[in-house]
């Protein structure tokens, strides 16, 4: 059994976990596609690029 969907809570956590892990603010990390669903495209600043590619 799964739990339904609340409103914006699991976007708020993907945002607030990619945002810790790049060491940004949450407001630095956008969701530009997907909001809606599981999969998700999230853009973050350009200055952040050497830290996500750390993550892979």
């Amino acid at each position: 059994m799964t739990a339904p969907p609340v409103e914006g809570a699991a976007n708020e956590a993907v945002v607030h976990a990619l945002a810790t892990a790049l060491r940004l603010a949450p407001s630095d990390v956008a969701i530009e596609r997907g909001g809606r669903g599981r999969r998700k495209l999230l853009s973050v600043p350009a200055a952040a690029r050497e830290r996500l590619t750390a993550l892979k």
